[in-house]
């Protein structure tokens, strides 16, 4: 079994980095559902912390650029504001649908309502959401992944390695999903070490989604667990995962990427020999897949699940020093065998 999902790494020379260039805006009149181009084009609006978070919104981006490449299609990007509302994206979609782009796909459970109202307007095009299945429609394709199993693979790796018996988990903002992350990761350290002790911090809580988007809160945050005796770290928090990197790296610790495969990002370059390994999602090639299925005429619509059956969620082992770990490996792969067998079911809530 291959311990990695096919995650296209992204250089991005600044973590923090907002590209408004490709920023969306748009009228607000009645829509026809009809588009301004038929040359195929795909597009992409991207969730808080925007592309360059070296994590979920760059792995979306990897997908662009492999349909791009390989499809030989056009492409069309948007980045978020800060502070934005729902309207903003609805105008952000609608927009991108206007324009001919199809798919367009909402990366992130924040565009759920702005799915629901624009995709009725254009129903001959297809629009994606990752990580949300509350929103559905014949034109709607829900990207959703199995995090919970790939965070327990995460906490049966944290457990093997500390040695102080205390590992940390960094929730970017308090929501179902991120939960889902801590739940499998509370699960894989605690079955592999009864005894150890799992400490739990959320950045921010709905509707401050800053945790999300600020590496100062990730440091923050991992240095007081670090000084509480944690020596290995896993951040769920997209860009403010960064701080919490930088943090164990300060300290000699371990950190756990989270998304993309996260030793492999440039912008994380000078802490990669403590990024131990990264629970990765195949955000690329989910965001690929439904690019490729609306070309060939035959669009994916309702939920597309990826988990550890599939290699759509998993534990990269790009750092060297993991792989010399025989014993780690060796006990991952056992739980990753157990869950696809269903031997072991892993929890969706802490």
């Amino acid at each position: 079994m291959r311990r990695i999902t096919r995650i296209a790494t992204v250089g991005i020379a600044s973590a923090a980095l907002a590209l408004s260039a490709t920023a969306c805006g748009g009228k607000n009149s009645s829509d026809t559902g009809s588009s301004d181009s038929k040359e195929a084009s795909a597009a992409i609006a991207y969730d808080i912390g925007g592309r360059g978070d070296q994590s979920f919104n760059d792995a979306a981006f990897a997908g662009l650029e492999q349909a791009k490449n390989d499809l030989k299609i056009k492409t069309a990007e948007a980045e978020p504001t800060d502070g934005e509302g729902e309207a903003d994206k609805v105008q952000r979609l609608t927009e991108l649908a206007r324009k001919g782009n199809n798919p367009v796909i909402g990366v992130g459970f924040a565009y759920a309502p702005a799915i629901k109202k624009v995709a009725p307007k254009f129903p001959n095009t297809t629009f994606g959401i990752i990580d949300d299945t509350s929103v559905t429609g014949p034109n709607i394709a829900n990207l959703v992944f199995n995090e919970e199993q790939g965070s327990y693979l995460a906490g049966v790796a944290a457990a093997k390695v500390s040695k102080t018996g205390t590992v940390g988990f960094i929730g970017g903002v308090e929501v179902p999903l991120i939960k889902k992350f801590e739940a499998g990761f509370t699960q894989g350290v605690k079955d592999t070490n009864p005894n150890a002790k799992v400490l739990s911090q959320y950045l921010t809580q709905p509707p401050n989604f800053d945790g999300f988007s600020k590496p100062d809160l990730g440091k923050a945050a991992a240095q007081g667990q670090l000084d509480s005796g944690a020596d290995v770290v896993y951040a769920a928090a997209g860009l403010a995962g960064s701080g919490a990197i930088e943090a164990a790296s300060a300290k000699g610790k371990w950190a756990i990427g989270v998304d993309s495969d996260q030793y492999n990002q440039a912008g994380l370059a000078k802490y990669k020999e403590h990024i131990l390994t990264s629970v990765t999602k195949d955000v690329s090639e989910s965001v690929f897949n439904l690019i490729k299925s609306v070309k060939d005429g035959k669009p994916e619509t309702g939920e597309v699940r990826y988990g550890l059956d599939k290699d759509g969620v998993g534990l990269a082992d790009s750092n060297p020093e993991y792989k010399k770990m025989t014993d780690v490996i060796a006990a991952v792969d056992k739980a990753k065998a157990d869950i696809i067998a269903k031997t072991i079911t892993v929890k969706t809530a802490p």
